[in-house]
């Protein structure tokens, strides 16, 4: 589990692509503090498990549905990718819970200044969409965000200048993909509702007065 806390901006040193799996290779340092080859770090969200380490980086397998999935076949050498290591027990909970399993990629559609802040409008699709609301959490590209506004198709998040600073987001520009999971709570009370989507048409048992009735 993450929480979305971004530790460290590492760089992409190598690609070795497959069909359609790959090795990629990250130049670091921070996270590498107490990590082990088995270990698992977010990079840009994506949770993946360290198959090698040395002085200044590591690498890690990236499964076909991995590149599927998110912006990682995107990627060149030289790209800056956002890092976090995997939770501690005993580590401070300083954003929300983030499983590193990307539900799909959204395109940055504007960015826009306010004061000290960045206002960045992304759309993606309806399927993740419909489980973003405002004010409520997402991660992009393994930050943890606040959502500011929250449209069919689109939302916006306003980036602090320390967030901004400490991640790769504001490097981005207009076009580019970014990946996305959202909030696990949603996920688990659309399943437990049967909110009908593209898989299933059953009706649920469990309603939102029953929810209702027992404290939710």
């Amino acid at each position: 589990m993450f929480t979305g806390i971004i530790e460290e901006v590492g760089t992409v040193k190598g690609l070795v692509s497959g069909a359609n799996s790959g090795v990629i290779t990250i130049g670091a340092v921070k996270v590498l503090e107490n990590t082990r080859i088995g270990d698992s770090i977010a990079v840009n969200g994506v949770c993946l498990t360290v198959t090698s380490i040395f002085s200044d980086g590591f690498t890690a397998d990236v499964m076909p549905e991995t590149f599927r999935r998110s912006n990682l076949g995107f990627l060149k050498i030289g790209d800056n990718v956002n890092l976090e290591r995997a939770m501690a027990a005993d580590g401070r909970f300083g954003g929300h819970i983030v499983s590193g399993h990307i539900d799909g990629v959204g395109i940055i559609a504007d960015k826009k200044r306010e004061s000290n802040a960045v206002w960045v409008t992304i759309k993606t699709q309806k399927e993740i969409s419909e489980l973003i609301v405002e004010k409520g959490s997402i991660a992009i590209d393994g930050i943890s965000l606040t959502v500011a506004k929250a449209g069919a198709e689109e939302f916006s998040v306003s980036i602090i200048p320390h967030t901004g600073s400490q991640t790769t987001l504001l490097d981005k520009k207009a076009g580019d993909r970014v990946n996305l999971e959202n909030d696990i709570v949603g996920k688990y009370v659309k399943k437990l509702l049967n909110i009908p989507d593209k898989s299933s048409k059953k009706d649920s048992k469990l309603t939102f007065e029953l929810l209702k009735e027992y404290g939710f």
